[in-house]
């Protein structure tokens, strides 16, 4: 085994600027996850990169997202299962900002948005699979599946991305590794969001004040109920991330809304969650009050399956000479969607850097060819 990781370490360095090329590509092709044209050039570039190398190529179109992208590379074998690549193209960065925010590689870095989360890990897994393709080294079929809505919630896409997954042996996911150290990812927070709207009666506040019942000092009381749901001991956390109401000072609000995003470490915890925003009561009787949304990603929890995974992927890296370690971490992915349906799930394979979501956004290029490598090694010897 550590001949082979040495060996295809040393190809990878090989290819360190065509990983990076590709990169480039597919950054200049903007694509915010609310504007279809936008993202459909980058999967117009992607798939053209797909079949380039290979690839069967299905489009699965859309009308008011992205379309879909899945590749399938290598030929099956009897009772072999695929693996499954799971990324997104999508970003959360507008038209334009590569005017502010260009693509240029200084200091060791790639910088641009999009690099991290998750362009170059889109370009590692096409060269990772390019490779293992020339060198008749894809000893088990691969699946890969680029989505277009997953930083506005999967909610297109996650039938397909589960429908996928159960056909497959195991999952990796392409999302950044954990922090500058790069750990691979092992668990993540389910997120449920759900919005409080409180509806009241409007009075004048010098004349009728009596007459009136204020939405806001409604929602204000429910505000300090559900922050109470939060247990840092279970890993639950509950935040009220915007709330709006009223129209002007001297009027008692008729109405009140809020937003409040809840992440769970447990999947036993998100129904508990549920029941308690359902129970919510009125103090004012005088208002109403609706209670909207739910779960949105189930936890991708810490599973036997998932822990064989990193244990692999963490001797692959020791045998070319870098230590792995994996994370738990707060925000999801889609491989929250496949790990909850049972299959190992290994997440953060893609690139190592700083900034996701940030004007800051990079790639660290001196850890590129070794995370590629690592990929493949992972394609290549999906069983150890």
């Amino acid at each position: 085994m550590s001949y082979k990781a040495v060996k295809l370490l040393e190809e990878m360095r090989g290819r360190e600027k065509h990983i990076l090329g590709l990169m480039q590509d597919l950054v200049e092709v903007e694509s915010p996850s609310d504007n279809k044209v936008a993202v459909d050039r980058c999967v117009d570039l992607a798939a053209k990169a797909c079949a380039g190398i290979g690839g069967r190529v299905r489009r699965h179109r859309q009308r008011a997202f992205g379309d879909l992208l899945e590749a399938r590379f290598g030929r099956a074998g009897r009772g072999v299962k695929p693996v499954l690549v799971l990324g997104h193209l999508d970003t959360v960065w507008p038209l334009g900002t590569l005017k502010q925010m260009p693509f240029k590689v200084e200091k060791g870095r790639a910088w641009g948005p999009g690099t991290l989360d998750m362009k170059a890990g889109v370009a590692m897994a096409l060269t990772a699979v390019e490779h293992l393709l020339q060198a008749g080294a894809l000893t088990r079929p691969v699946v890969l599946l680029l989505v277009s809505d997953e930083e506005i919630g999967s909610t297109v896409s996650r039938p397909l991305t589960e429908k996928l997954a159960r056909e497959c042996e195991a999952v990796y996911v392409l999302e950044p590794a954990q922090g500058i150290a790069g750990a691979y990812k092992t668990a993540r927070k389910g997120i449920a969001g759900y919005t409080l709207h409180v509806k009241g009666v409007a009075a004048h506040s010098g004349v009728d004040f009596a007459q009136g019942h204020s939405a806001i000092a409604e929602l204000a009381r429910q505000v300090g109920i559900i922050q109470a749901f939060t247990d840092l001991s279970r890993d639950i956390t509950v935040n009220v991330g915007t709330i709006q109401g009223g129209t002007r000072s001297n009027v008692v609000a008729a109405e009140a809304w809020a937003e409040v995003d809840v992440r769970v470490a447990k999947a036993s915890d998100a129904p508990k969650i549920d029941k308690r925003f359902r129970r919510l009561r009125l103090f004012d009787r005088g208002c109403a009050l609706r209670v909207e949304g739910g779960l949105n990603r189930p936890p991708m929890e810490r599973t036997r399956g998932t822990v064989a995974l990193f244990r692999r992927a963490a001797t692959l890296a020791g045998a070319m000479g870098f230590d792995l370690q994996e994370a738990a971490t707060g925000g999801g992915s889609d491989g929250n969607f496949t790990s909850a349906l049972g299959v190992s799930t290994l997440d953060g394979m893609g690139a190592v850097g700083e900034g996701a979501h940030a004007v800051h956004e990079s790639v660290v290029l001196k850890d590129l060819a070794p995370r590629t490598a690592l990929l493949a090694a992972m394609l290549c010897e999906p069983e150890g």
